[in-house]
């Protein structure tokens, strides 16, 4: 197959670095910043888990895409904020055999990209690494979270859900192709909206948060987001929901939101596109999720200081 990467950041760099480890024809579409770090250096992968890795890379900028053949699967790496733009920069890579497969945090994006490209061109997609980009371009791998579950919307196990998965045979990455991917995302949503609306709003870990005495609030959290996804149908099995209490009460769980980095660093965040998103869905049903709420308002508070440039 031939793959291409839309970013080379924490996630989009690990994984795609990992599928160039075993031999795979990837490309990574990157901004010219990153294209020139990466021609001059490789991409790096620092992982004490699961092993380094550098190489140089086929790394890419939208204007180097004009003539060239569609690619076999388009991954879409990007933030939920830079949607938009992500699709007009991959929009000539797909052609009626492509298919794209979004790794956005959240649901949102499954809508729009369905919208723009088809139902059957996109596949669904969940992730979980705890990684981040250095100021120097290494991708830091922190944990041994390094997961992939793919699937199609309809559930269907076909040639190019396995075929992908297949690719990550001889890496590290452990990567599962399954038919009921809709509700793996769902899972991942109400977890991830969880750990989002906590880490947050208390500007803390999840163990600092237990350590302060936040497990009951925690829990109370989780059980917002699963009643919310129970409305739809979604509602995350037993086992999952116990899983996921045991591992947000953990108190050597060093763990916290991707969207508390960004903040961090004044950067901007994707409150809409999950913790927004869940809230509409409540609204819809006629769901109250207390903390949610507080916790969107606190995010949206801090996007009016960050566009008055207050912060």
């Amino acid at each position: 197959m031939r793959i291409l990467i839309l970013g080379a950041g924490a996630m989009g760099g690990y994984f795609g670095g990992r599928l160039v480890e075993a031999g795979q024809d990837v490309t990574f579409l990157v901004r010219d910043g990153r294209k020139a770090a990466l021609d001059k250096n490789g991409l790096v992968i620092n992982s004490p888990a699961c092993g380094d890795f550098q190489a140089p890379v086929n790394a890419i900028t939208a204007k180097d895409l004009a003539g060239q053949a569609p690619f076999d699967i388009v991954v879409l790496a990007c933030k939920a904020y830079d949607l938009d733009a992500s699709i007009e920069a991959i929009a000539s890579a797909v052609g009626p055999k492509t298919a794209v497969l979004p790794f956005l945090n959240g649901l949102a994006h499954m809508e729009v990209l369905n919208k723009r490209f088809g139902a059957e061109r996109v596949l669904g997609g969940v992730v979980r690494i705890s990684a981040t980009l250095g100021a120097d371009g290494t991708i830091n791998h922190h944990n041994d979270w390094r997961f992939i579950t793919v699937g199609e919307q309809t559930g269907e196990m076909s040639d190019r859900v396995t075929s992908f998965v297949a690719a990550f045979g001889k890496t590290a990455v452990v990567a599962a192709a399954v038919p009921h991917i809709m509700q793996e995302m769902w899972d991942k949503v109400v977890q991830l909206c969880t750990i989002a609306t906590m880490t947050c709003l208390m500007r803390a870990t999840v163990r600092e948060i237990i350590l302060a005495g936040g497990a009951d609030m925690m829990v109370e959290t989780l059980e917002e987001s699963a009643a919310i996804a129970e409305k739809v149908g979604r509602r995350p099995s037993a086992a999952f929901l116990e899983r996921a209490r045991k591992v947000l009460t953990d108190v050597n769980n060093g763990v916290s939101a991707s969207m508390l980095y960004d903040i961090e660093r004044g950067g901007p965040i994707e409150s809409d596109h999950i913790l927004g998103y869940m809230l509409n869905v409540a609204k819809q049903y006629g769901v109250r999720a207390h903390i949610l709420e507080v916790a969107h308002l606190h995010l949206k508070s801090y996007e009016q200081r960050r566009a008055a440039d207050r912060l």
